[in-house]
């Protein structure tokens, strides 16, 4: 069962074609990724899911709810972790897992289950009262990765998820991502650290120029990758 779907989903920045005629879908409890070049449309797709770059065309739906119809319950279909860290500058670092607490409505005891469990994998327990910019980009990107990683939603999107992260948060990161799989959560990830890509996915779908040009399953990824010079 596929739990999202793009269809025939284009994107124009001044007359520039961006993305054209993608399609794909993530099916439930699978890992796919996202593979191409910089400037391929990776990170475009990614903002178009979540409805910060408009789309001149196609549709885009999480089980079936779709972006343009109800956008507030398509938005709770999906927690996101980006690229570079997204926090707020008048908020602690709790107050930011208080804030995606609320957000996706996580139970209280379920909520500060997982936090310490976090914060203590991850090394940050002494960071809770600090403000972003009192941080690293490692450990801002450490805060960015919890917040994603708090809430049981059924699609989790991920964007280069081993940027800014020290070795042990990656390898951490890499066994959370595993056991959301395993839990029936479905993961869309871009990356350029393509041997991991293979130790996670189940999919790829690999892009060249704001097109798909090819995808399938994993195990036949080093073949392609090569054909097409990725």
């Amino acid at each position: 069962m596929a739990v999202l779907t793009l269809q025939d989903i284009a994107v124009e920045i001044r007359d520039l074609k961006i993305l054209q005629d993608i399609h794909f879908s993530v099916d439930e409890g699978s890992v796919t990724a996202l593979i191409g070049h910089n400037g391929a449309g990776k990170s475009t797709i990614m903002k178009t899911i979540i409805g910060w770059q408009e789309k001149r065309q196609g549709t885009i739906k999480i089980n079936n709810i779709s972006q343009e119809d109800d956008f507030l319950a398509f938005k709770r279909q999906y927690s996101y972790l980006p690229e570079e860290p997204l926090l707020l500058s008048e908020l602690t670092v709790y107050q930011h897992f208080q804030l995606y607490a609320k957000s996706y409505q996580i139970e209280k005891d379920r909520f500060e289950e997982r936090v310490q469990t976090y914060i203590t994998d991850l090394e940050i327990k002494d960071k809770m009262d600090e403000y972003p910019e009192a941080l690293s980009k490692g450990m801002r990107q450490k805060v960015q990765t919890i917040c994603a990683l708090l809430p049981d939603t059924p699609l989790l999107l991920i964007d280069e998820p081993f940027m800014g992260l020290d070795y042990y948060a990656m390898d951490y990161l890499q066994g959370a991502m595993e056991r959301k799989k395993k839990e029936g959560t479905s993961i869309l990830l871009t990356t350029h650290q393509l041997e991991k890509v293979q130790d996670i996915a189940d999919q790829f779908v690999m892009l060249k120029h704001g097109k798909v040009v090819d995808q399938g399953p994993i195990e036949s990824f080093q073949e392609l990758a090569r054909r097409n010079d990725i």
